[in-house]
């Protein structure tokens, strides 16, 4: 008698889950487009913390973030790659803008320098994608500055789109 094996394509090839394909990052570097623009880079200090350095422009003038974020990978059920992602921090950096001044019959402008330094806040969404080591995000990063050309300012709504190539 005669054997016949039968070898389907679901046997011969393993199957791998979306956690199987998922890689535990430590650090990423990109950059964010918004109110306050600039390149950041990331570190994990687990699976679910991070801290972001942030150095970017914002009102003619260049600042230095230093962020804590929380990680919520859980919230969505229908897939483990969207993140929702919150913290807070603190922010130091110099801003320019330039003032009328009035002499006589003239006027003129001059160029003038201020020390920033202030609190941020942060919450957003991220998706990362596995299959390329990219994270996309959206997020508001409200700020409150204190010295500046105002005293004190605050911007509730510092919208900014990020992409970060992770490793």
């Amino acid at each position: 008698t005669t054997e016949i094996y039968t070898l389907s394509l679901h046997d011969a090839l393993p199957i791998f889950s979306v956690n199987a394909i998922a890689q535990e990052f430590k650090q990423s570097v990109g950059f964010r487009a918004g109110l306050t623009s600039g390149f950041e880079y990331r570190i994990f200090s687990d699976d679910i913390d991070s801290y972001r350095f942030l150095l970017g422009t914002r009102d003619r003038g260049m600042l230095a973030h230093v962020l804590r974020e929380f990680h919520k990978p859980d919230l969505f059920e229908f897939t483990d790659q969207l993140v929702f992602v919150y913290g807070a921090g603190i922010h130091a950096g110099y801003e320019r803008w330039d003032e009328m001044y009035y002499s006589y019959n003239t006027s003129y402008y001059r160029t003038r320098t201020a020390f920033i330094a202030g609190l941020d806040g942060l919450a957003g969404l991220e998706y990362t994608f596995y299959e390329v080591p990219i994270t996309l995000g959206l997020e508001v990063k409200p700020y409150f500055d204190f010295f500046g050309r105002d005293m004190f300012e605050i911007q509730p709504f510092d919208f900014g789109f990020t992409a970060r190539y992770n490793f």
